[in-house]
């Protein structure tokens, strides 16, 4: 705190008059300045703070602290606040409290020496195992909420074990979509794991504490007794959470990012409302596909914040959290889990309790809030290791209670395919890469400042037609918009040549005059300046089969025609549309 010095018109602070220092020895002498009542918190020895009512003058106020002994240690003009240094051997709590009996005092106290807030659950294996729930601050977290019941957590997976006495009073209905059914019962022991992670009942003075212990589970299974799972039971699950009230999904599989079903799924969820978890996976690999804004991909850490060796890395990569927990297991016991399966259920959680504080946030709300909240970890920022950090609760729910705080980071966004300056020609994929912190809703394509086209779901693609473009350069420019309005642009440029030449093509085998029988193999050789696109197989002026790769071959099947001279002809085709017939081949049969 800086010192500061009293200036003329600074009524609001005075140091109140006693007419002899006040020590413990005068305090217990004299009942009228009795101790304040003790407790449990320590204070700064020998220092007591103090605010004045504002009639009382200046001068005054500094001959009373002269009289006493007492140091004006620093002030904070902001709010009145005097802080004094007391005599060696004052008492600092009757000195307090004698203070505080003055009229023309507002208030005196001492400067008591406070610990975190923390919420401490009873559970036995919290003490001492569940390291992660305090690596992401979640005790402080649980000062303003456990989460509530009406925020429902589900968890896609195996099944669980709904009779698990941490977690049979959590349970809300479920839906077993692999065999369509409402028995959701654990078939291998993960979905249990996972969903005690994520929301097991705490502080009852039994086994394990969660991250959101208040929040209710929803079973989905989705795989089948050994644990697999498919793309379309994964999507339709979600869909089933989504129609079924769950506010966060939790699916601790892996790799999911490339699946349109998927994806589709997640979008409908998070059309609800909702926040999609999902595991980045243990392979210790790294994935260079595009960030897929309609899912959170969580990877792992270790108690130093570093990450696991077998932690997935990665383009994909939006957190990071624990990736070694203590939770329920499938026998109805406890027991360790470790891997990203888990990671993903503690960033559920997190969710559950922003839910709870503020249940009008949206779902890119809370993931700004997830995200713009973690604790940065490797290179600054965003990073393919850790994502936008490791998750921490306190911090998060702490801008959850707050308002709403303003998305102002505008989407990322490349030009991956083509390259600067390419040759181009016919029609060619235009590839796009964008992120954004929260999510990216649309991107954009123009070519010449003529718009092609927009795409709403990654990854990023558009066919482009440059055979109606006048040979040169032609520039691309793309936009990527997320939910806020917040735009960036990316641009590149390509050079058209016309394509003019068409390919060369001719029938190899059989040859002219050659009998034939049976089923036979048509070779053709096709070549152009550019490319062959495809060729065409004629018999007698019918078009019979087409072929798209060189070597270019056909089947004829000469049993189907009858006896005599036939006519083989072929049909080739560049990119652009440039064309060409073989000579003709006469066999016969």
């Amino acid at each position: 705190m800086k010192k500061t010095v009293f200036a003329v018109g600074f009524s609001a602070l005075i140091v109140l008059a006693l007419t002899f220092p006040f020590t413990r020895a005068t305090a217990q002498k004299d009942r009228r300045f009795r101790a304040l009542p003790a407790n449990n918190e320590p204070f700064v020895p020998g220092r007591v703070l103090v605010k004045f009512r504002s009639n009382v003058g200046l001068d005054h106020a500094r001959q009373i602290v002269a009289s006493l002994g007492t140091r004006e240690a620093d002030t904070l003009p902001q709010i009145g606040l005097i802080v004094l240094d007391l005599p060696d051997q004052a008492d600092e709590a009757a000195f307090a409290h004698a203070l505080a009996s003055r009229p023309d005092v507002e208030f005196a106290e001492l400067d008591r020496i406070l610990k975190p807030a923390e919420v401490t659950p009873n559970d036995p294996w919290f003490v001492n195992w569940e390291w992660h729930l305090r690596k992401i601050a979640a005790p402080t977290a649980w000062t303003t909420t456990t989460g509530k019941d009406t925020v429902i957590i589900a968890i896609l997976d195996m099944g669980i074990n709904g009779n698990h006495e941490d977690l049979a009073s959590k349970m809300v209905p479920g839906w077993n979509v692999y065999n369509n059914t409402s028995d959701t019962s654990d078939t291998g022991g993960h979905g249990t794991t996972v969903a005690g992670t994520a929301a097991a009942l705490s502080n009852n003075g039994t086994g394990v504490a969660s991250v959101c212990w208040g929040c209710k589970i929803m079973p989905v299974r989705i795989s089948d007794s050994t644990g697999s799972a498919t793309y379309s039971s994964i999507a339709s699950g979600l869909n089933w959470a989504a129609d079924h009230g769950a506010r966060v999904a939790n699916v601790s599989y892996a790799p999911l990012n490339n699946s349109s079903s998927v994806t589709s799924a997640a979008n409908y969820f998070r059309s609800k409302g909702g926040i999609v978890t999902v595991a980045a996976g243990n392979e210790g690999t790294f994935d260079s596909s595009a960030n897929n804004p309609s899912m959170i991909t969580v990877t792992a850490t270790n108690t130093s914040d570093q990450l696991y060796a077998w932690s997935n890395t990665g383009n994909t990569i939006d957190l990071s959290a624990p990736g070694n927990v203590y939770t329920t297991d499938m026998s109805g016991g406890y027991s360790a889990g470790g891997g990203t399966s888990y990671s993903a259920p503690i960033v559920a959680g997190v969710a559950g309790l922003l839910f709870s504080i503020n249940p009008n946030l949206t779902a890119d709300q809370v993931e700004n809030i997830l995200k713009s909240s973690a604790d940065d970890l490797g290179p600054s920022g965003q990073d393919s290791s850790y994502g936008f950090g490791r998750v921490n609760a306190a911090r998060a729910v702490a801008m959850a209670a707050g308002p709403a705080p303003a998305d102002v980071t505008a989407p990322s966004i490349a030009i991956t395919s083509p390259q600067m300056g390419a040759m181009v020609s016919g029609v060619i994929p235009v590839s796009l890469q964008a992120t954004d912190n929260v999510a990216v809703t649309s991107v954009t394509l123009s070519i010449d400042g003529f718009m092609v086209g927009t795409d709403v779901v990654a990854p990023y693609t558009f066919a482009v037609d440059t055979t109606a473009m006048a040979g040169g350069s032609h520039n691309i420019a793309a936009s990527a918009t997320d939910a806020a309005g917040n735009v960036s642009y990316a641009s590149t440029s390509i050079n058209v040549f016309l394509d003019t030449v068409s390919p060369t093509v001719s029938i190899t085998s059989p040859t002219e005059g050659s009998k034939v029988s049976g089923n036979i193999s048509v070779l053709v050789k096709a070549t152009d300046n550019v490319s062959v696109s495809r060729v065409e197989f004629y018999v007698d002026g019918a078009l019979q089969s087409t072929s798209t790769a060189s070597p270019f071959s056909m089947n004829w099947n000469t049993r189907k025609v009858k006896a005599g001279t036939h006519t083989l002809q072929c049909k080739a085709y560049d990119s652009v549309g440039n064309l060409a017939w073989s000579p003709s081949v006469r066999v016969s049969k």
